[in-house]
C-alpha cells in the first residue's frame, strides 16, 4: 500500500516530505527510543512515534523508512519538517495513539 492510500484511509495530516508520497509501505514499526528503532526497524516500514526532533528524520533516512507518523498530536519542530522535505521522507500526523494507528494499519493489511 502506498503512503497516499494510508493518508486517505486513516485521515492523516501530511506535514512534510511530499516527494516521497508514492513509496510503498511494507510494514509498521512503533517505538520512541531511537537506538532501539535503529536496531530493529526495517526499510520501507512506516514508523509510529511521539519523537519530533530532527534525529527522527536522520534515522528514517539511515534505515530507509517509508514515512514517519507522529502520534498523539505532537508538534513537530520546524527543523525536522525542513529536513524531511529535503530528503523526501513524509511526516504524517494524527491525534491517535500508536496502538490505535497500528490497529488501523493492520486492518488495512499492513503489519
Amino acid at each position: 500500500m502506498k503512503i497516499t492510500q494510508i493518508i486517505e484511509n486513516l485521515n492523516l495530516e501530511l506535514l512534510s516530505g511530499d516527494k516521497g508520497m508514492e513509496r510503498e509501505i511494507k510494514g509498521v514499526y512503533s517505538g520512541d527510543l531511537l537506538s532501539v528503532v535503529m536496531a530493529n526497524a526495517k526499510e520501507q516500514q512506516v514508523w509510529l512515534t511521539v519523537q519530533t526532533h530532527i534525529n527522527v528524520v536522520a534515522i528514517a533516512a539511515l534505515i530507509d523508512i517509508a514515512a514517519i507518523i507522529v502520534v498523539e498530536n505532537m508538534d513537530v519542530e520546524e527543523e525536522t519538517i525542513k529536513k524531511s522535505n529535503a530528503l523526501g521522507i513524509p511526516i504524517l500526523k494524527t491525534n491517535k495513539t500508536s496502538y490505535e494507528i497500528a490497529v488501523e494499519l493492520y486492518k488495512l493489511g499492513i503489519d
